[in-house]
């Protein structure tokens, strides 16, 4: 298992599984099956990969505690960014689409309905995060400080989750399932931060030996 996940080509494979959704995405819109409202469609969807995309991220330190397998850290990053690209793709949606580049509307809109204040909240907070990825960045704010900006990937995920919930108003049961996985993540976070706070401290050291200023890296 270790030597699969070092290999170079486990990367690339785990790159293009996550090029999937989207792949599906621009199939279903040259083909014109995205449902009676594809513009709906693609917001939902590429919102749905977004939190999808960050609690596989967010899982990723505890399933390397469980299963015994340090290496796994290698995808965080790469995961992480593809939260970021799917919450640009659903940002730009929402922009393009629907609110065909009408930005006083956006404005109004971030203004105006909850649930867009604290979806927009969470993309912004997703900025600083695809910024300071890179191993040059870890460098650069030191291994405390590049922590504390990371730990904005819960705030931002708990804010994808109020996003949802308040959006369907009905139907709450995706947004539910989503809350209680992160609320899971949360808690072992918090969990592993004060029973062994050594081993946290560590990993920026493990993302700067395993990272490169690239997203397939």
């Amino acid at each position: 298992m270790n030597s699969i996940l070092t290999s170079k080509w486990t990367k690339v494979v785990v790159f293009l599984a996550c090029l999937i959704p989207a792949g599906l995405l621009i199939r279903g819109a040259i083909t014109g099956n995205l449902s009676s409202n594809p513009t709906q469609f693609l917001e939902h969807a590429t919102g749905d990969w977004t939190l999808r995309f960050l609690a596989i991220t967010l899982a990723i330190s505890p399933l390397r505690k469980i299963l015994g397998q340090p290496q796994l850290i290698r995808f965080r990053r790469m995961l992480g960014l593809f939260a970021f690209f799917y919450g640009c793709c659903h940002f730009c949606i929402y922009i393009g689409l629907d609110q065909v580049l009408d930005f006083s509307g956006v404005w109004a809109d971030v203004m105006k309905r909850r649930y867009i204040t604290v979806g927009f909240t969470g993309f912004v907070l997703m900025i600083p995060l695809a910024v300071t990825s890179t191993a040059g960045w870890i460098r650069r704010l030191g291994g405390k400080r590049w922590q504390m900006v990371h730990r904005l990937i819960y705030v931002s995920a708990v804010a994808g989750v109020i996003h949802y919930f308040w959006l369907v108003k009905s139907d709450i049961h995706l947004p539910l399932e989503y809350a209680g996985v992160i609320s899971v993540l949360l808690a072992w976070r918090i969990y592993g931060r004060y029973t062994n706070p050594k081993r946290h401290a560590a990993i920026p050291k493990m993302e700067r030996k395993n990272s490169a200023p690239a997203i397939s890296d």
